[in-house]
């Protein structure tokens, strides 16, 4: 499972912290410090994600 977790990481932490920044340019947050800190926050919150998503994948099987 952990294969699959890391692979599914690849995915969703570029997801996410492409989503993240978008918000914070829609919020008017135009400078690098904002844009820097969802993109990290963004890869930091898409490991729990990808665990969680991995687990129902394989209880899937």
């Amino acid at each position: 499972m952990v294969r699959l977790t890391l692979l599914l990481y690849s995915f969703i932490s570029a997801t996410l912290a492409g989503v993240l920044i978008i918000v914070v340019l829609a919020a008017g947050y135009g400078t690098t410090l904002p844009i820097i800190y969802a993109a990290v926050t963004g890869f930091a919150v898409a490991f729990p994600v990808s665990w969680i998503v991995a687990k129902k994948i394989s209880a899937m099987r």
